[in-house]
């Protein structure tokens, strides 16, 4: 069931508020509207998959877990086979393991129900923001981070602009803004390992505790799509008590 769909001009922001429960959807969307997004209300996943269908698939998902033909989880998975677009997750579910299992799926924020609307659309911003950011950094260009000629490119290559890491046997992994930025932090430190707090940073999660694990939840995700896609191994090496490192020869190219 669609609640609405609000015409906008192309320089707004299209998000998608996928609820079935009818109060707190229209309540989302009255409230995004206010805010000068373009905003579409679901309350189901057949009317979701049906509505990217037909509209294509939007700058944000704003995505309960529990509904009535289905599961967030899945349509998130779904959404990150093929999207790069920004995913909150809003939900009752509030157990550290279904926070987990909510990143491990492709969502960029998880947030359970007592939230209140401005904080559900302040993450809203920073997830936008944060992706915003990824693609103005690739297009600025990639000399800072150590750019190699294509004739001397070793196995992997790293295109950030394309949101592409493409393995030695050339299968290409579609990358989140999110898995960009962390790949770039990573890839910059030249095979040395990146700190945690330097992760969270480019990340824009500076407030993330020592015991979140987020950072951790991404790299399970990216992990596995890389092995799935290469058949190998993930050059991604976790450092005890420091970070994470890029443990191969990578070629970082513009196009």
């Amino acid at each position: 069931m669609v609640t609405r769909v609000e015409a906008a001009s192309p320089s707004q922001t299209r998000v998608v508020v996928v609820e079935d429960e009818p109060s707190l959807r229209v309540d989302l969307v009255d409230f995004l509207l206010a805010h000068g997004y373009q905003v579409t209300g679901i309350g189901d996943a057949t009317g979701f998959r049906n509505h990217i269908a037909w509209h294509g698939v939007p700058d944000l998902v704003l995505l309960d877990v529990n509904l009535p033909d289905g599961n967030g989880f899945d349509l998130a998975r779904e959404l990150r086979q093929d999207s790069d677009c920004g995913i909150v997750m809003l939900t009752m579910r509030s157990s550290a393991d279904d926070r987990v299992e909510g990143l491990e799926s492709g969502a960029d924020a998880y947030l359970v129900k007592h939230a209140s609307l401005r904080e559900i659309e302040a993450t809203i911003r920073s997830v936008l923001r944060r992706l915003e950011q990824t693609r103005a950094t690739a297009e600025a260009g990639t000399s800072d981070t150590g750019e190699i000629p294509a004739s001397d490119a070793p196995g992997w290559q790293f295109q950030p602009m394309q949101w592409q890491l493409t393995a030695p046997n050339a299968a290409s992994v579609r990358l989140t803004g999110s898995e960009v930025a962390f790949l770039s932090a990573l890839i910059e430190r030249a095979g040395k390992p990146c700190p945690r707090d330097e992760i969270a940073r480019v990340l824009s999660r500076p407030s993330l505790r020592a015991e979140d694990r987020s950072i951790d939840a991404l790299v399970r995700r990216l992990r596995r799509k890389i092995e799935e896609a290469s058949g190998g191994e993930a050059p991604i090496k976790m450092v005890y008590g420091i970070g994470y490192s890029f443990s191969a020869p990578v070629a970082v190219k513009e196009g």
